[in-house]
């Protein structure tokens, strides 16, 4: 289990096609479970902090992930509170999913140039 994510050495083969998929397809759900939970973490954020219903927590919670901003007024101190520590997490996140989808791709283009011919 815990040597799932870890990638072959430079002096072994390259893994075949299939298994790389399913690397790639581990990365990605491993990805989505990570966005799914920092989504969920803000929708739960603005219902307790700034008491709005499930759906209004969740559009702003996406829209202060991507950097758009809000779509309302923020009534609350701890509502706003709030949205400086989402806001402060969001890029961590987005670059954390970044490197997770990417990670297999860079890693499987740099093991070709160690292969010996």
């Amino acid at each position: 289990m815990a040597r799932r994510f870890i990638f072959e050495h430079k002096n072994q083969p390259l893994l075949p096609y299939p298994e790389f998929l399913k690397r790639m397809m581990r990365c990605t759900l491993c990805a989505s479970a990570l966005l799914i939970a920092t989504i969920s973490l803000g929708t739960i954020g603005y219902y307790f902090t700034e008491h709005q219903a499930c759906i209004d927590g969740m559009v702003n919670s996406v829209l202060v992930m991507t950097g758009v901003g809000l779509v309302g007024d923020l009534k609350t101190v701890d509502g706003k509170l709030f949205t400086i520590f989402f806001s402060l997490l969001s890029p961590i996140v987005f670059y954390s999913i970044l490197a997770i989808l990417f990670t297999p791709l860079l890693h499987r283009f740099l093991h070709n140039f160690h292969l010996d011919k």
